[in-house]
């Protein structure tokens, strides 16, 4: 290896990632949420560290998922990504991905270890998020991978009550006849 003359040792830094390193990083964070799945494949097979996470604790699949890109989401799992990951805020991709209305990353993540009921720090689950942004469709995606409609948030709330504090009539209406259906006596 050459000698740079023109370098200066003691000026360098030991301290941290340098610009370029910087630069990198922001890129490869851009190619996620832009959903660019052969780049990022391309990266993972070159040893792109497949949890990355930026300066809030968003990972790739974070990324990813909250842009609602399902190809790119299988491509980071497919190379052991977290399907889990939380960020910095203790937000999970699912939940992410329920919030934007997202199925088809939602059913990635399922298929490749998402907990589905994973919450955030305040008790809230992608059901609860879902059921709040009248998400019908992600609503029974979620409770057909057992997700609780009863779980509760550090509030008290489910999803029912939820969705019904947000004016969501149609999940309203679909967790209702999920909970009427557990709660009538069986016929005898």
């Amino acid at each position: 290896m050459q000698h740079d003359p023109t370098s200066n040792p003691a000026a360098q830094s030991n301290d941290g990632p340098d610009d370029d390193m910087i630069a990198f990083a922001s890129e490869v964070f851009d190619v996620a949420r832009r959903g660019d799945a052969a780049m990022l494949s391309a990266l993972l097979n070159k040893g792109l560290p497949p949890n990355l996470r930026n300066d809030k604790g968003d990972s790739l699949v974070m990324l990813a998922s909250y842009h609602g890109h399902a190809d790119a989401v299988r491509v980071l799992l497919e190379h052991d990504a977290d399907a889990n990951l939380r960020n910095d805020n203790g937000q999970t991709p699912i939940a992410g991905a329920a919030f934007k209305g997202f199925r088809d990353v939602i059913e990635t993540l399922l298929e490749h270890g998402a907990d589905v009921e994973g919450a955030s720090p305040d008790g809230r689950t992608a059901l609860m998020i879902a059921a709040m942004f009248n998400r019908v469709e992600i609503v029974e995606l979620l409770i057909a991978r057992g997700a609780d409609p009863d779980a509760r948030d550090a509030g008290g709330n489910s999803a029912r009550d939820a969705a019904e504090k947000m004016g969501a009539p149609d999940t309203t209406a679909r967790l209702a006849k999920t909970q009427d259906g557990r709660t009538r006596a069986p016929e005898a």
